[in-house]
This record gives C-alpha cells, structure tokens and sequence, in this order.
C-alpha cells in the first residue's frame, strides 16, 4: 500500500462528518489496497459488518462472495479486492426496519480521493442503485433492473452491474432469471482472470 493511499485510509476510518445525522456512532467500514485488481462498490455496511468491522460479513456477503465464485479468504485479500462502500458507516434503519440509504457526504468528501488511489482497478462491480448512479452518471438506465440488464454494455469497460445481494432482492432473482444464467457466468470468468493476474 502507498503512503497517500494509507493515510487517506487513516483520515477514512477517523471521520466522523456524519455522527449528528446518523443513528449510531461512526464506524467507517472499508477494505483497499493499492494493488487491488477488483472494485466492489457497494451501497453501505449494514449493522452485522459495522458491528464486525468487516465489509459484506453478513448473508449478503455469502451470496455476493457466490455470484463472483470466490471464497471468504479471497474476498477478504484487500491486496486483490478492494471493498469500497458509497457510504462507509451503516446509516441506521428507517421507519420500515429497512437501512436507511448511505450518507451523501461520505461520497462527496472522500470517494473520489480514494478510487485515484487505486489504479490496477481492472473489473469493477456497482452493487445496488447507488453505486450505479455515482458511477454511471448518465448513462445509467431508468431503473436498476433496466441498469442491471444491460450489463453488457458496461462490460467492455471491466464493469458489471449487479443488484444488492441482500436476500430481500430473493423475489428479484426468481422473477430475473437471466441474471444467473447470462450475468454471473461472465461475472465469475472476468473476477477470475483479473485474480489470475494479480497472483
């Protein structure tokens, strides 16, 4: 890891710009390396990996770490896949019991910053509308199925666009199933060559 990209993580997990909007005390959860091959950009952490410190350590990691076809102790190699949230710190739960959306700051202030620092980036995974939405801009579809769907063309940029791997998305993969025989195949072969080379 470089020094900048050390120190910028250092200023990452001290930041507290969001402690009076959020409901519980500040605990930026992130995972980088500057030799990681592999972006996961997700949503935020939700409360069992704030608690653990550990990004995707909660059954939506499971299915995640499945679609790419990896296991925890590569998922967990930050010197191979970097884990960058578009909100470091579980938000909190909405009136429903459902997490609130990710802090608008946290990405503003520090996400930029941080992806300049990591430059082997070579397959990128959008994980939910947020990540879609900061990354894609424009050319982001009308809606995340459409986004997801049309994966392909993001394809030739190392980018995939995945829904949330959370089991309340369950109904989505049943109604979509595309996803699985058409998105994940290419998904697991393009996570593979870029693991084969950073070995």
């Amino acid at each position: 890891m470089t020094e900048t990209l050390r120190a910028l993580e250092q200023d990452i997990r001290a930041c507290t710009l969001c402690k009076a909007e959020m409901g519980c005390a500040p605990k930026p959860v992130l995972s980088v390396s500057s030799t990681a091959r592999i972006l996961i950009a997700g949503q935020a952490p939700g409360n069992l990996a704030m608690q653990s410190g550990k990004p995707f350590s909660d059954p939506s990691g499971v299915r995640l770490r499945d679609w790419m076809g990896v296991d925890e102790a590569v998922f967990y190699d930050a010197s191979r896949i970097a884990i960058v949230p578009m909100g470091f710190c579980f938000p909190g739960y909405d009136k429903t019991g459902s997490d609130r959306p990710p802090m608008k700051r946290c990405a503003e202030v520090w996400r930029a910053k941080l992806l300049a620092e990591l430059p082997n980036i070579e397959v990128t995974l959008l994980v939910g509308s947020y990540a879609q939405t900061w990354h894609l801009g424009k050319r982001r579809a009308r809606t995340l199925t459409e986004t997801v769907r049309q994966w392909q063309i993001y394809r030739s940029e190392g980018v995939f666009t995945l829904p949330h791997p959370s089991w309340r998305n369950t109904g989505w993969l049943k109604k979509n199933t595309w996803f699985e025989t058409e998105t994940l195949p290419a998904l697991k072969s393009a996570i593979l060559q870029a693991l084969l080379a950073s070995s």
